[in-house]
């Protein structure tokens, strides 16, 4: 077969991604599937109704530097340069977390906890500024403030946010609260680094390419939560929800950290892999 045909190009790399994953060959097929897409300009429902179709020169070198970077562990988002979330295509790089599905449920559970069409909203620790601009979107007169430390992680939010037209949302650069001074909001959401550096699941091949500050806080695993929980109440308003996302062992903790500051009506949530995920605290 024409090795520059589209299903010979899907089937090269498939066998060149499963060989370093064993047992994930569908998971091989896919990142086959968007990177050839990606390659080629196109979509994957494409590339399966055209199997024939031939790639140019140009279209099979971008495809194979880019199955060769996957192979050596760096994420689909990364090559891409993009990922969904909440059904927004986001602009990502190694200066921000890739957004994931899980972090879903801090817009779900933020959207159900306030249902009125005007509030005002801090992210912290905004990143890709996806939490920011899912809420921004499903709450166009919400006034929304995210901040984060990383100056080229705002970049990216921006770039985001301008892409997607939702630019109502201010993005200030600091730590945690410190760029709204004392400042008030109805809601505030965070999903901040919550993995002890010690953690094996660091060890992750895909983490390595992650910016490493977005993921841990150093070894003690709950730093940055008691940091947002212990100066939530200066900074929401009367009966305002903080919410968090954390790690999957950690809710116990969290919740007895939102007790212990005076907050109220403590909830956690399980994500769509039954974890506790997301937890939630109303100040009284």
């Amino acid at each position: 077969m024409d090795t520059q045909r589209v299903d010979a190009l899907l089937a090269w790399g498939v066998q060149r991604l499963a060989a370093g994953r064993p047992g994930e060959a569908s998971a091989a097929g896919l990142d086959a599937e968007l990177v050839l897409a990606y390659a080629l300009g196109t979509s994957r429902a494409w590339l399966r109704a055209h199997p024939e179709v031939h790639a140019d020169p140009v279209q099979h070198a971008r495809y194979h530097e880019m199955l060769e970077r996957r192979a050596a562990g760096e994420p689909v988002a990364y090559i891409l340069g993009e990922k969904e979330f909440w059904s927004l295509r986001l602009k990502v790089s190694p200066a921000v977390l890739i957004p994931r599905p899980e972090t879903e449920l801090l817009i779900e559970r933020a959207l159900e906890l306030h249902p009125a069409a005007h509030a005002r909203v801090l992210d912290l620790g905004t990143g890709s500024g996806a939490i920011a601009l899912a809420l921004a979107r499903e709450r166009p007169d919400w006034q929304l403030v995210a901040t984060d430390l990383s100056a080229a992680a705002l970049e990216v939010a921006r770039a985001n946010a301008a892409a997607l037209h939702l630019v109502r949302v201010a993005f200030l650069q600091g730590s945690w609260y410190g760029p709204v001074g004392k400042e008030r909001f109805d809601l505030i959401v965070s999903n901040p680094p919550y993995i002890a550096s010690a953690d094996p699941a660091l060890l992750d091949p895909a983490l390595r390419h992650e910016p490493r500050m977005a993921l841990t806080p150093g070894a003690d695993a709950m730093f940055c939560l008691r940091a947002i929980i212990g100066a939530a109440s200066e900074h929401l308003e009367r009966d305002g929800w903080l919410l968090l996302e954390h790690g999957a062992g950690q809710a116990q903790e969290v919740q007895r950290e939102l007790v212990a500051h005076g907050l109220g009506h403590v909830r956690s949530h399980r994500d769509l892999a039954g974890h506790l995920r997301v937890s939630e605290a109303r100040r009284a």
